[in-house]
């Protein structure tokens, strides 16, 4: 019995190494099964055109921002216009409470006709002092008098005539009107608050928003790529000639006006290691806002670029990898670098992949290092054509 239960261990123990010998080593497909290899669809790598959209959120302001704010102390009497509102340049918007201001005009015009009362004075005084002066009547110093008299009173009617002008311009303050076309902003004080030059806050802003400014950040490398090869003999020359960019705004709908990026900081960023610009938006309709947020997209035009679908690739550590077909339709893992940008499910390789190359396009997370396979060779075009190629012609 004993001798049996060991024969039967042996005859185990045999079998066991049969099925170790005779199984394939990874990668491989056993003798005589070549054909049981499994088909996955291929691409041969070409070069293609399309365009890359890069995104830089923005902040926006008006062209022009100004604060109102009184030059003389008084009431708000009256507010001629509603917050958020399109006013003219000149549009009254305030009106201040004027009675004190009106009493001053009145004393200032008094003081005006005392001082002309006292100049005609003194000219009389003049004309009748210097025939009796020529006939030796009375000393030269008599006449000297009255000139001076005449010289002081004149004086005396300039300050009366200056303080006049002075209450006549504080009266035309209390009518505090816009300096620019634009649009009203919050209002922090109401009909009755006393207001004046020292108030913290203004009264209100008015925006110029016919022209709207898009001001975002760039780092450093990207603002490089941008601007090298582009013509003219200065940075700004160069500005001018970057195509036309989009704007995205917060609602994520584009907007209808193409923008030009007009100028970029002179100084690059300590801490972040990036450059602001800004570019400039036309904006006829107002529908922009000062303060509001979007997003500039600026778009690189690329003629020659490699691209793949997302899912023809896997990410390991940070790094991508796809599946190349070596030697005897064995697949090798590569390591690629790409840019996401703004296409639907593809990449932009930017190096480890050639013209040429043959890549695995379906079913890569059943593959394995050196495992062989059955490539279908297949068109990327036709493949991928509601994917690839209308982001490549989409600008």
């Amino acid at each position: 019995m004993k001798t049996r239960m060991q024969f039967k261990n042996l005859n185990f123990i045999w079998l066991m190494f049969v099925a170790v010998a005779c199984t394939p080593t990874q990668g491989e497909v056993a003798p005589g099964a070549a054909g049981q290899a499994k088909e996955y669809q291929v691409i041969s790598i070409k070069e293609q055109k399309t365009t890359l959209d890069k995104s830089y959120p923005a902040v926006l302001e008006g062209q022009q921002t100004v604060e109102i704010r009184p030059r003389v102390a008084g009431y708000i009497e009256e507010i001629l216009v509603d917050e958020g509102a399109f006013v003219k340049k000149g549009q009254i918007l305030f009106r201040l409470n004027a009675n004190d201001i009106e009493a001053n005009v009145r004393s200032a015009e008094a003081q005006v006709k005392v001082a002309e009362a006292q100049v005609a004075t003194a000219k009389i005084n003049v004309g009748k002092t210097k025939p009796l002066v020529d006939k030796n009547i009375i000393s030269k110093f008599e006449l000297e008098s009255v000139e001076s008299t005449l010289k002081a009173a004149e004086a005396q009617l300039a300050q009366a005539q200056a303080n006049m002008e002075n209450a006549k311009a504080n009266l035309q303050y209390t009518k505090i009107s816009s300096p620019t076309d634009g649009i009203i902003g919050n209002f922090p004080y109401r009909v009755g608050s006393l207001v004046s030059s020292a108030i913290a806050e203004p009264l209100t802003t008015v925006s110029n928003t016919t022209s709207m400014y898009a001001y975002f950040s760039m780092n450093e490398k990207d603002f490089l790529k941008m601007t090298r090869g582009l013509e003219g003999a200065n940075m700004q020359e160069k500005l001018k000639s970057i195509p036309d960019v989009s704007l995205l705004l917060a609602d994520n709908t584009a907007f209808e006006f193409a923008g030009k990026v007009e100028t970029a900081s002179g100084l690059v960023d300590q801490q972040t290691g990036s450059i602001n610009i800004r570019a400039s938006f036309p904006n006829p309709e107002h529908m922009l806002r000062s303060g509001s947020s979007g997003v500039v997209r600026i778009s690189e035009h690329m003629n020659s670029v490699i691209l793949i679908p997302q899912k023809a690739s896997y990410e390991l550590q940070g790094k991508h990898f796809v599946y190349l077909v070596g030697e005897d339709n064995k697949v090798q893992n590569t390591s690629i670098e790409v840019i996401a940008g703004n296409l639907k499910d593809t990449y932009v390789v930017t190096s480890g992949l050639s013209v040429g190359d043959q890549l695995v396009i379906e079913g890569i997370n059943s593959l394995r290092n050196q495992t062989r396979i059955k490539p279908k060779l297949t068109e990327l075009s036709t493949l991928n054509e509601s994917e690839l190629s209308a982001n490549s012609s989409r600008n």
